[in-house]
């Protein structure tokens, strides 16, 4: 199984233009010939410690690069399994995607090694873990937890717009925190990239039903607006403590989607309901845009 050189990993379609090559001095074309290639990784530069969490086809474990001390988690992926469930190019777009990010609330892959039965992710230690736990065991959360989560949410989400990534798999699993409460968003095995914004329509059926918009469930086609839909999901979610649309049958929830039908708690506040109402809207372009997410009433007077 192949993935990516380094080198060529790249969120740019367009190459470097020559123009800008001949920009460099005789100096940095000596610095540059001096410069030594980084040294790849491999299983032994690493301390291997405990496990974080488990996946479809691999696990998460913390470990500590040897010569930096530096803790970071590991994701461990079965080639076997990867390639007999057909995700390798799953695989290669998650490495490209996630490795040329840089936003603080966005989960950094520092890179990757592999050997003869397995696919090595280094990544970003989140010291808290899931989202999904956190609420677990303290839910609801106030409002002005939620508001400062969806905020750190809309700006990472924002970068990631207009870097033209949609996430498509956004969900409470999929958010990490730090030990200082900031969000990591995580997981890209679902994100696409689509520079062209002519492509930015797609039709693929994905995700996790209970965060999905209405939009996905019919042949149109969907653009990055469906993750405006699942961050109003997350909103209801972290005020509430469960899903807006939650229900067992996969045909009424799929229902309950296409009619926007759930129904907010009296004691939420007035301005949680509206901004969570602005990005439940069925239709794609009714949806709140994110920099009037993060400029929210309910999220300044509250993050």
């Amino acid at each position: 199984m192949e993935l990516p050189n380094k080198t060529s990993l790249t969120l740019n379609a367009t190459k470097n233009k020559l123009d800008n090559q001949q920009k460099s001095n005789k100096h940095d074309q000596k610095s540059n010939s001096q410069r030594k290639e980084p040294r790849e990784w491999c299983l032994n530069d690493f301390e291997m410690g405990i496990p974080l969490g488990e996946g479809r086809f691999g696990r998460v474990y913390m470990a500590k690069e040897k010569t930096s001390k530096k803790i970071v988690a590991i994701k461990i992926l079965s080639k076997q399994e990867v390639k007999e469930n057909e995700m390798v190019n799953q695989l290669k777009y998650e490495v490209e995607i996630q490795s040329h990010l840089r936003h603080g609330n966005i989960l950094r892959l520092y890179g990757y090694f592999r050997d003869k039965h397995y696919v090595y992710l280094v990544l970003e230690y989140a010291e808290k873990g899931e989202l999904y736990m956190l609420l677990q065991r303290d839910s609801p959360f106030t409002e002005h937890k939620a508001a400062s989560y969806i905020f750190q949410m809309a700006d990472a989400l924002l970068y990631l717009h207009n870097k033209k990534v949609i996430h498509r798999d956004l969900k409470l699993e999929n958010i990490l925190l730090s030990n200082n409460d900031k969000i990591k968003i995580s997981d890209f095995g679902l994100a696409i990239h689509a520079p062209d914004t002519s492509q930015m329509k797609r039709r693929t059926l994905c995700g996790t039903p209970d965060y999905m918009a209405p939009e996905m469930f019919i042949d149109t086609g969907y653009d990055q607006r469906i993750d405006l839909w699942a961050l109003g999901v997350l909103c209801y979610e972290l005020l509430v403590g469960e899903p807006p649309f939650m229900v067992e049958n996969f045909n009424e929830l799929r229902q309950r989607i296409a009619t926007v039908d759930y129904k907010i708690p009296d004691q939420i506040s007035l301005e949680a309901k509206v901004l969570i109402s602005s990005l439940l809207q069925s239709d794609p372009e009714k949806r709140l845009p994110l920099d009037h997410v993060t400029t929210h009433p309910w999220i300044l007077k509250n993050k």
